[in-house]
């Protein structure tokens, strides 16, 4: 049996036309670097990056019971949710396992935007929709009506990152457009089109995530590098997405975070509500927090300069 070709993004070929190396990544087809990791991962400490993530999941949940329904499937509280913000959360396993981490975002007030892990993207519609209301509850009240649309093939999205992403910002979309606050997002008009800004990112800077149709990523994508050469932009791969997320301690799905440890073994409860009465994983994640975890993933900073430690090194640093 032949494999799956990889997928590849809307910006695939401006990818390789600026010489970045490609890698197979969750599927799809990834820069993982342009110039050097180190470089890429300073220009975003010091000034500005931006990375494709078009690969990311982009999931619409809406219908007259979404709230209440997410709130069952997710970790975080939906109800703290104003519209126009997001949140961290996550969708467990009825073992309180990690099925993936996400951003989800109320962009309406019973319409949601989930964006998702790559990996996790089909895995994640999958245990979504064999959780929604049975067709019998939802004819009886029409309160519990739940409709998912995965619209990651026909969307892109960026991530920009960095101290000095305020003037890019500017410069895309004019100094009169205030920045939304963190944890928020807006749709704002930009070349004919309209896009989606996030003011979310998971590198340690401020940033913002920025969501179009897949055929306005190539546009978006130049403008903002053209925007941003005097800002000293550069384009980041997923190798200096990783050191970044890595230095602030930041957890990553298929190696922090699996079906086999829940978010307490994480050290991420502050974003589970266990005062929700119900949600999947809820019973198995107030088991744990009464006798305590077996295992709990905790950070630790290198003494020597080297490559950053993967799991199959611990025989080397002698982990137990």
């Amino acid at each position: 049996m032949s494999e799956i070709a990889p997928k590849r993004t809307p910006l695939y070929d401006e990818h390789v036309r600026l010489g970045a190396k490609i890698v197979p990544f969750a599927g799809w087809l990834m820069p993982v670097q342009y110039t050097s990791i180190v470089e890429e991962h300073q220009a975003v400490r010091n000034n500005v990056g931006i990375f494709d993530i078009s690969h990311m999941g982009q999931l619409i949940v809406e219908g007259s019971g979404a709230r209440d329904w997410l709130n069952t499937m997710l970790t975080n509280n939906i109800d703290k949710l104003d519209v126009d913000t997001g949140q961290y959360t996550f969708l467990l396993n009825e073992r309180g396992g990690i099925i993936d981490d996400l951003i989800v975002y109320r962009i309406e007030e019973q319409k949601f935007l989930l964006v998702v892990n790559a990996a996790r993207t089909d895995e994640d519609v999958a245990w979504l929709e064999k959780h929604l209301p049975p067709m019998e509850a939802v004819a009886a009240a029409t309160s519990c009506e739940v409709r998912i649309t995965n619209r990651s093939a026909n969307f892109g999205g960026l991530a920009i990152q960095g101290p000095r992403v305020a003037e890019l910002f500017h410069a895309l979309f004019g100094d009169n457009v205030g920045l939304p606050p963190r944890n928020q997002i807006v749709e704002l008009p930009f070349d004919g089109t309209n896009v989606s800004v996030a003011r979310t990112g998971y590198t340690g800077e401020d940033g913002v995530e920025v969501f179009f149709r897949a055929n306005d990523a190539v546009k978006f994508w130049n403008a903002a590098l053209e925007k941003g050469k005097p800002l000293g932009i550069k384009p980041c791969g997923l190798g200096a997405r990783d050191t970044l997320r890595l230095e602030m301690c930041y957890p990553l799905n298929g190696s922090d975070l699996s079906p086999q440890r829940n978010p307490i073994e994480a050290g991420l409860v502050f974003f589970v509500d266990l005062t929700k009465s119900k949600f999947i994983g809820r019973d198995a994640l107030l088991n744990t927090k009464e006798s305590g975890p077996q295992e709990k993933l905790v950070s630790f900073r290198m003494k020597e300069r080297g490559p950053p430690p993967r799991a199959a090194a611990s025989a080397l640093f002698g982990f137990r």
